[in-house]
């Protein structure tokens, strides 16, 4: 079990998080995702990993949110990870899509409409060892918390 770095669970952090979203969301809009379609933070440091971007529906608000998140293709499916760092709660966007699934991806220039669904515990434990081969600090979250990190299949709508 890793040790989970201090201050992870701050307020500050969680500000600082948000912000670095922000920032990514913009850029990846503004240049079609030349910029900010790689993650480097981490594990992803020498390894970048693919983001995309979901737009979702807020379950209290009912606006549009865009999350960054890195994401697994696994053929037309898109995979993501609600882990928010191993933090003790899901992440917002999480309980947004599992109130209304139906959000849009966009990977680069291309985006798509799609259906979110969370993976049950057998797709999770085919899907969870090629996701910690993607972002190995998944491992590290999932050792971090003891909620059980949820899996998120997106699947495109016809």
């Amino acid at each position: 079990m890793d040790k989970k770095p201090k201050g992870l669970d701050d307020p500050g952090a969680v500000k600082f998080m948000k912000a670095m979203a922000a920032a990514n969301v913009w850029l990846y809009r503004r240049t079609g995702g030349r910029v900010g379609a790689h993650w480097r933070i981490g594990a992803a440091l020498r390894k970048p990993v693919p983001i995309c971007l979901v737009e979702h529906r807020g379950r209290k608000t009912g606006l549009l949110r865009t999350t960054p998140l890195v994401y697994l293709r696994d053929g037309e499916r898109v995979v993501v990870v609600a882990s928010q760092a191993g933090r003790p709660e899901n992440p917002m966007w999480f309980g947004n899509v599992v109130a209304d699934p139906d959000v849009t991806v966009q990977i680069g220039r291309e985006r798509r409409r799609m259906r979110a669904r969370v993976a049950g515990s057998d797709e999770r434990e085919v899907l969870w060892p090629r996701l910690v081969a993607l972002y190995a600090d998944y491992a590290s979250y999932q050792s971090w918390t003891d909620r059980v990190i949820p899996v998120v299949v997106l699947e495109p709508v016809a």
